[in-house]
Order: C-alpha cells, then sequence, then structure tokens
C-alpha cells in the first residue's frame, strides 16, 4: 500500500526549497491564495529579520527554531553567536539549513526534542503559529520546550484575524499537495490563546510590514505543560 502524501513534504514546498525560488502558495478551497514567501525564506536574513534576532541575542540562550524552512534564522543566530538549532519536517529544508552552515534536525515540533524544559527562546516565524490548524497546541507545546521565564517570539499576521482553514501548497505550475489544516492569527487572537498555557505578552512590534509578539512564560510552566497532538502534520 502506497503511504498517504505528507503537507509540506510531498509537495511543491520541498521542491521550491531545494532550487531556492517560487512562486508557491497556500490555495484555500473556494480558490483564494496566500502567498508563501520562498524566496524570501530561502536569502540571508535581512529587513525585520533584525528585529527578531536582536531579541533573541537578548535572551538566555539556547534558540529554538521551529518550522526552521531553509535555515536564514539558524545560521543568523550562530553567527551572532546565538546557540541555535532548527527543527523542520521537510528533508529539503534540514538539508540546505545544513549545507549553509547551520545546525536542524528533521523533526516535527510535537516529536521528542533535545533540551525540552530548557530553551531560553523559541522562534514561530513565516506563518509557524498556523502549523497543524492548532494555534492553541502549537503555543502550548512551544511553552513545554521554554525553560522557565523564558521567551517564545511568535509571528502574527499584520491584520487581526483568527481562522482555521484547509489549504493546499499549490506550485508555479499548477500542481497542489495534499490538503492539510492552516491556522492564521493576528496578535489580538494570540495574546487570548497563549494566557490559557502560561504564556503573558511581554512585547509587540512591527517591522518592514511583519508583526511580532514576545510572549514570557511564567516561573515554573516549562516542561509541567501537557504535550498535545493537533490534528495535523507539524513542524514544517
Amino acid at each position: 500500500m502506497t503511504a498517504p502524501a505528507v503537507p509540506w513534504v510531498d509537495d511543491p514546498f520541498s521542491s521550491a526549497v531545494h532550487a531556492g525560488r517560487g512562486p508557491l502558495w497556500l490555495r484555500r478551497p473556494e480558490g483564494s491564495r496566500i502567498v508563501l514567501d520562498i524566496e524570501r525564506w530561502c536569502a540571508p536574513a535581512a529587513g525585520a529579520d533584525h528585529d527578531l534576532l536582536f531579541r533573541c541575542s537578548r535572551l538566555s540562550a539556547p534558540v529554538l527554531d521551529v518550522g526552521c524552512g531553509p535555515g536564514r534564522l539558524v545560521v543568523a543566530l550562530l553567527a551572532l553567536g546565538v546557540p541555535a538549532l532548527g527543527v523542520d519536517i521537510t528533508a529539503a529544508a534540514v538539508a540546505r539549513t545544513r549545507r549553509i552552515g547551520g545546525l536542524a534536525l528533521r523533526r516535527s515540533l510535537f516529536d521528542r526534542l533535545p533540551g525540552e524544559g530548557r530553551w531560553g527562546g523559541v522562534l514561530l516565524a513565516d506563518g509557524n503559529l498556523g502549523i497543524g490548524g492548532d494555534p492553541d497546541a502549537v503555543l502550548r507545546r512551544s511553552a513545554e520546550l521554554l525553560a522557565p521565564g523564558g521567551t517564545l517570539l511568535v509571528e502574527v499576521e499584520p491584520d487581526e484575524v483568527d481562522e482555521r482553514t484547509t489549504v493546499r501548497v499549490e506550485g508555479a505550475d499548477g500542481r497542489l499537495g495534499p490538503p492539510f489544516t492552516w491556522a492564521r492569527l493576528g496578535a489580538a487572537a494570540a495574546v487570548h490563546r497563549a494566557r490559557r498555557v502560561g504564556l503573558a505578552e511581554a512585547e509587540r512590534w512591527t517591522s518592514h510590514g511583519r508583526r511580532f509578539l514576545a510572549l514570557r512564560s511564567s516561573q515554573g510552566t516549562g516542561r509541567q505543560v501537557a504535550r498535545a497532538t493537533p490534528g495535523g502534520p507539524a513542524g514544517g
């Protein structure tokens, strides 16, 4: 029996990461599309990335980049002297991260990961709060990974949305990957959900059209947060 296709693995995303270019989209059932900025992800850190990296450099090391993609943030953190590790479910993304000098593992956010409960910072950039279409589970698992007092740095949507939908990765040739559930949250919705898992807003900022939150864990959050698995693939 043929194994079912896996989103972010058996779809145009892997090919785009390997080539370093798009275009690439997430297609909704009614036909509208969300642009995936694959060229930016495959390029060196730039623009709003620098504000994110600066905040990472002020945290208690080390930093875990969840859904690291082609690895630009991991490589930039290491260049700043910040111990960093990326995790991603896409083999092409992990290979590219390693090829450009980063450290990465092919894992899901919901797999067992190194240093659980001891990370000074966890990154959810480039829409990765939407992993599995279950932001509550993503925030809960991220809180579990953090050391007490650690910080989750998360990119949210520029607009105040709270959307959960089924999407498929679409390539330039019109090829579609398998359907999966994805979520998009603005700052207000993300902060509201974060409070449920012991993460309090410490800062929010906008840079180069992108919006971010710093969410700090309370003392003792860490590994005491129960693990949950969302309803779809994660970590890409």
